[in-house]
């Protein structure tokens, strides 16, 4: 089931996303029926806090000529970074290098805290695809990655949250103006979804809406003004943004 959330006629709504319709659940009359082409799509949840994992691809960790880490690197994006499918990623003034990530994000459903790894399927609405837009001259700059990660637009999420999927094995992919940039599979995960958002909760309450980015495979290269990124994740679908420039 994919789960959507649509701008329509100046009111937001969520529902169920089939056949290019939107299915408004009604508990009083029959379900509202929206066309996804006279809506616009929405970032798929609301998060309180968007938490994201560094360095959790094999493949990535050998690109960069790291060592795996021991335990999840992780580090938060504000609610107000979060823009929606098809919506504009803008390049701040004041950074001459941003770079796309291609990344699987997990939506938390019900609130969590301390969960074992054995439960917290439990506690997850499902899946969406997720780009962590990052100023990676600014990155380097700072040392620590608040900055440089936090602009507004530099968490597109979308299109929809899928509820049903096997998140084991599943081919990630990132397109630069149609061409492919990365590439990969979440079986390259160093730490899969059960550990990660279990190690997560161990530091920090998880609320329901809240985005948990998992990490991105190699690959990653600069966005400018005019481009379009698409990242696209098996059994879920296409997060597409353009890009343009800002005045901060």
């Amino acid at each position: 089931m994919k789960i959507v959330r649509v701008e329509y006629e100046e009111d937001v709504y969520t529902g169920i996303f089939r056949d290019n319709l939107v299915f408004i659940p009604d508990t009083v009359s029959p379900d509202k029926v929206i066309n996804v082409s006279d809506a616009r799509l929405l970032p798929p949840a609301v998060p309180s806090k968007i938490i994201c994992a560094g360095l959790n691809y094999r493949d990535h960790a050998v690109e960069l000529g790291m060592e795996i880490p021991d335990e999840p690197v992780i580090f938060l994006k504000p609610a107000t970074a979060l823009i929606g499918h098809r919506d504009h990623i803008v390049i701040p003034g004041m950074s001459g290098r941003v770079d796309y990530e291609a990344e699987l994000a997990v939506v938390i459903g019900a609130r969590a805290r301390n969960i074992g790894p054995d439960r917290i399927l439990e506690h997850i609405m499902g899946y969406t695809c997720f780009n962590d837009v990052t100023a990676r001259d600014i990155q380097k700059k700072d040392v620590q990655w608040t900055r440089a990660k936090s602009f507004d637009t530099f968490a597109p999420t979308g299109p929809w949250i899928e509820t049903d999927l096997n998140t084991s094995d599943l081919g990630i992919r990132a397109y630069l103006n149609g061409g492919i940039a990365q590439e990969s599979r979440t079986s390259e995960l160093i730490f899969g979804i059960p550990s990660l958002v279990s190690f997560i909760s161990s530091v920090m309450t998880l609320l329901p809406g809240d985005i948990i980015a998992t990490g991105t495979p190699p690959g990653v290269g600069q966005i400018k003004p005019g481009d379009e990124v698409i990242i696209e994740i098996d059994g879920i679908g296409k997060l597409c943004n353009h890009v343009s420039k800002g005045h901060i």
